[in-house]
């Protein structure tokens, strides 16, 4: 837990790529600074070791990162040809991390991914291949729904760096679907009930300009009262 004066420590998952030097897990520099100036401490946590709730008593607060396609067999449908290769090994840390997450009711923001890995803990499907949203972080708008976490940080409406080629189809339980592309692309979710769950098919990260959703993680790591 955050003491008084000290910066939250936020969780955020890493990835494992072959280097010259060899394997490392590793992140993309954005996902850090963004925690950072958001009033953070970034903690890089491996897909590796046993994460349970005990094991993350330690944080205040987890991103869940963007990169490849979870394994359709872990949501109960066949592989698509479009679906790209999975990664066991990030899958299965990242949905126990997921887990305990929940379970602690940890603030949790999930990028891109991370969005399709919370839909997945939580019993929900995803669409294998969405056409026309997989720019390299592209721009597209979003419609945000009333009354929502979401609503009271970035507005009503809003312009997101988008970069997928996969979707939520069927929302997990007790997420609700609160901002949608104009094609009808689920683009953000949130779990009733939660501290603080949230979401987002974008990349947050990819813009310094705007910290919001991490900011608005940071302050619910600090002990802001639940929305």
């Amino acid at each position: 837990m955050v003491s008084n004066g000290s910066r939250p420590l936020i969780g955020v998952s890493t990835h494992v790529e072959h280097t010259a030097a060899g394997e490392a897990a590793v992140l993309y520099r954005d996902y850090v600074d963004s925690v950072a100036r958001a009033g953070g401490n970034p903690v890089l946590v491996p897909p590796a070791g046993v994460w349970d709730a005990d094991a993350i008593a330690f944080l205040d607060a987890l991103v869940f990162t963007g990169g490849p396609d979870l394994d359709p067999a872990l949501y109960g449908r066949c592989r698509d040809a479009r679906t790209g290769p999975s990664r066991p090994d990030r899958d299965a840390a990242e949905l126990d991390l997921a887990r305990a997450a929940l379970k602690r009711d940890l603030p949790v923001l999930g990028v891109c991914r991370g969005m399709q890995l919370l839909n997945v803990v939580r019993g929900g499907t995803l669409r294998q291949h969405v056409e026309g949203h997989d720019p390299e972080h592209g721009h597209t708008g979003i419609a945000v729904a009333p009354g929502t976490r979401l609503s009271s940080i970035v507005g009503m409406a809003t312009t997101v760096h988008c970069h997928h080629h996969q979707a939520v189809d069927v929302p997990g339980d007790g997420l609700r679907v609160v901002a949608r592309a104009a094609d009808g692309t689920v683009e953000a979710v949130e779990l009733v009930g939660a501290r603080f769950v949230v979401g987002v098919q974008s990349h947050p990260e990819a813009d310094s300009e705007d910290d919001r959703l991490f900011a608005a993680l940071v302050d619910a790591a600090a002990g802001s009262p639940a929305w």
